[in-house]
């Protein structure tokens, strides 16, 4: 039996099983940003025992631990690279750091990476190779699956989908012609950044026809507060038809599509699988209008090679990850 630990930017869990696709049990938490990594730690040592008692397993039965991390790794030196969510981890020896106070090994990936080895394992690509795997949450992650083995280029990732730069011309973000990553339109994050941004102004200008959107269903979700304005909110309000919240997604979907036609032009993979928190806005709001995008805009010798699916595992995506890659890891040490 292995530990499986996943740690993004908002959730932290901790999973127990055999690294087979089932989980013997599951601990899960939010984050504490302002308490950095070494909050983060206490919250892993303390949640152990609790998870052993939960499930049943005894300690001694476990044999190390696969850790999922929501940000860039280092494979030779089993460090983290850095976090784009919370401070303090920048070249930090996460496997070290993780292993001591457990008292076993661990196995360090990026969240992503092993998300995408999950899915092609045991969920939606399964059976299936390539597989891009995209995790569309607090920031946008991206793993390639080749053969059930995760692609890292020279060891320090690859697949940063997230990371690709686009061009954004007069978005309603009020940004012009000015480059920014797929991650800052797209993320849950950046959709609530550029809504709030721009519902902000409807209030605050005497632009005729920004007033009249003072009356979104947006804004009366978000009790007329723009800072109160969130992914799942906006979410809510296509759901209900907003005319508005529908059109202003169409800027973070067009932007997400035009990336995924570029993975398609460069890797051409089988299945494109999308899971994290946004993609849980599900077929209608998402993945219909997305593939509609795509299918737009795809590079056409490759428009009958692919398809996009939604991940197939859930929240507990990164711990099944987690615990294959510390199973492959310390399953072939012995």
């Amino acid at each position: 039996m292995y530990f499986g630990i996943e740690i993004g930017g908002t959730k932290l869990q901790l999973g127990v099983g055999a690294g087979d696709g089932n989980l013997a049990g599951l601990w899960r938490e939010t984050v504490d940003v302002k308490a950095g990594p070494e909050g983060i730690r206490r919250q892993i040592t303390q949640a152990v025992p609790e998870l052993l008692t939960k499930s049943g397993i005894d300690r001694a039965q476990i044999k190390g631990i696969g850790i999922g991390f929501g940000g860039p790794v280092d494979d030779h030196t089993h460090t983290i690279i850095k976090s784009h969510q919370i401070e303090g981890w920048d070249n930090f020896p996460l496997e070290k750091w993780m292993s001591d106070p457990l008292g076993m090994p661990a196995a360090l990936g990026n969240d992503a990476d092993v998300a995408g080895l999950a899915e092609a394992l045991f969920g939606a690509g399964k059976g299936l190779s390539p597989i891009f795997y995209i995790t569309i949450g607090s920031g946008i992650g991206g793993g390639l699956i080749i053969n059930g083995e995760i692609y890292r280029g020279c060891g320090r990732g690859a697949a940063e989908i997230g990371h690709l730069r686009a061009l954004v011309v007069k978005g309603f973000s009020g940004l012009s012609l000015k480059h920014m990553p797929l991650e800052a339109i797209a993320s849950g994050w950046g959709i609530e950044n550029n809504f709030r941004w721009f519902f902000k102004q409807c209030l605050e200008s005497p632009n005729p026809d920004l007033k009249r959107q003072r009356e979104s269903l947006v804004l009366r979700l978000a009790d007329g507060d723009p800072s109160n304005i969130t992914a799942r909110l906006v979410a809510e309000a296509v759901r209900q038809g907003d005319p508005d919240a529908i059109k202003l997604m169409q800027y973070p979907l067009t932007y997400l599509a035009e990336a995924i036609c570029n993975v398609i032009a460069l890797l051409c993979p089988r299945r494109i699988i999308i899971g994290g928190g946004v993609s849980l806005m599900g077929e209608e709001l998402l993945f219909e209008p997305l593939r509609r995008l795509v299918a737009r805009r795809v590079f056409k010798p490759f428009a009958d090679c692919y398809e996009i699916v939604p991940a197939a595992l859930g929240e507990e995506v990164v711990v099944h990850g987690a615990l294959a890659l510390a199973r492959r890891r310390f399953a072939r040490a012995r």
